[in-house]
């Protein structure tokens, strides 16, 4: 049986996959979880949403979730992910539900938690959460039941939060900003005019039916001509719930989350604040990363793919920077979880502070053409373990030595198999890839 938590929390089709009933069970579930560990008090916890219309019935789900099994509810309205994680530490509360599909399309919706400290649920933890949904339980009753109210100073707490960490001030600098009519929509901008910078803000109107559509960090094209129309020193991208950035440089070329940390990691080295001369990244990252930090003597460490890995990395080896490609970035002496708004403010701060343009900064790595081929399998399991496909891959290795890569990765969600080539140029990593591709396609 597949579990119900995966890489980033409960997520489906709204009203489908992803009911009232199962938010409000799951709801329910944690706070009983989190009372049995702790009895010395009633749990409280805060609970925020991006703007997608599903959000607004599965929050009354979850408040009433929470509520029914004892716990009280701080309800913070429309946040990015990572305020809602710091919210759980600033106010000192015992649980932060985020509900949210993050880049998803409108219809789906999900729910992410965070523990002590706004920290992400250990695996142990979900699977309790998971296994009490079913359970028999008594429910509280009269004062017991929990009570509602709204931290209504939430968003102003965490636009604090985000100055306090920005390092230099952005004064003279022009950026638009694409909040994907979601989460970042009302703190994105407010933040970044208050750190300094002349704020463009595009798609930036939720209606709860128009968030990712079109924009945002996966969608960058009106970004990169609104940066070039408006004569901006840069543009930034933010996801559905904003724990995303991407970046587009003056002429509106895309800087990924790979160059995003290859910029903050060389700015920090520079500034002792690299521990261990460290950078956190998946396997999914550009081979032009570790080529360019191994020039700067960064050590890259490998991760699973999925934002948690990279946590779990950083907090178990004292790291300061890892992220992912696709723009989760973690900066763990300021949040608990990928912030976009943050990493968007440090990388803005490098700019204002150096003087350098983006593009001059971003030029420290070369990404070498990556292509992502996505097969469709019956069984997962057959073809990683499979003696041909191996075959096959260690071939393709051997012609592109140290100027290439190939990864094959199983989906967590689907019955994909997702086969990664790098090279030193687009065809020869094409062929590649499409000859892997067809190997794994006839095994399974």
């Amino acid at each position: 049986m597949a579990r119900l938590f995966g890489t980033d929390g409960v997520r489906g089709l709204a009203n489908d996959e992803l009911t009232p009933e199962l938010a409000l069970a799951v709801s329910a579930s944690a706070a009983r979880v989190l009372a049995e560990h702790d009895r010395s008090h009633r749990p409280v916890a805060v609970v925020g949403r991006d703007p997608r219309a599903s959000g607004e019935m599965l929050e009354a789900a979850v408040v009433a979730g929470l509520t029914s099994a004892g716990a009280d509810v701080l309800r913070a309205g429309v946040l990015p992910t990572p305020a809602v994680a710091y919210l759980v530490g600033d106010l000192d509360v015992d649980l932060g539900v985020m509900i949210s599909a993050s880049h998803n399309p409108m219809a789906d919706n999900g729910i992410k938690l965070f523990g002590d400290g706004g920290h992400k649920l250990p695996d142990g933890i979900e699977d309790e959460i998971a296994d009490g949904l079913n359970a028999a339980t008594t429910r509280p009753t009269g004062a017991q039941v929990g009570r509602v109210s709204d931290a209504e100073d939430a968003l102003d707490r965490y636009v604090a939060h985000l100055l306090a960490a920005t390092p230099a001030p952005l004064t003279g600098l022009r950026v638009v900003v694409d909040c994907a009519n979601g989460a970042s929509s009302f703190a994105a901008p407010e933040a970044y005019r208050k750190a300094g910078a002349e704020v463009i803000a595009v798609n930036a109107d939720p209606d709860g039916v128009n968030i990712n559509d079109n924009c945002g960090s996966t969608h960058p094209e009106s970004l990169r001509a609104a940066v070039v129309e408006h004569g901006a020193d840069l543009g930034i991208a933010h996801d559905g719930d904003a724990d995303r950035c991407l970046a587009v440089d003056s002429d509106g070329e895309l800087v990924d989350g790979d160059q995003i940390m290859a910029v903050l990691a060389v700015g920090m080295a520079k500034a002792g604040e690299l521990a261990d001369t460290t950078l956190v990244a998946t396997v999914m990252s550009n081979l032009g990363l570790h080529l360019a930090m191994r020039e700067q003597g960064i050590t890259v460490r490998s991760t699973a793919v999925g934002d948690r890995y990279v946590l779990e990395e950083l907090r178990a080896g004292g790291y300061s920077l890892g992220g992912e490609q696709s723009g989760h970035v973690v900066l763990p002496g300021y949040a608990t979880t990928g912030d976009g708004l943050l990493t968007a403010l440090r990388l803005m701060s490098r700019v204002a502070e150096t003087g350098d343009p983006l593009r001059e900064l971003a030029g420290v790595m070369r990404r070498l053409p990556q292509v992502l081929v996505n097969v469709p399998v019956t069984d997962k399991t057959t073809v990683t373990g499979s003696p041909t496909v191996k075959e096959a891959v260690d071939s393709v290795e051997a012609e592109l030595g140290e100027t290439g890569r190939v990864l094959l990765r199983p989906s967590g969600t689907e019955q994909l198999v997702r086969v990664m080539v790098e090279a030193p140029d687009a065809e020869t990593a094409q062929v590649a890839a499409d000859r892997l591709a067809g190997v794994v396609s006839s095994v399974c």
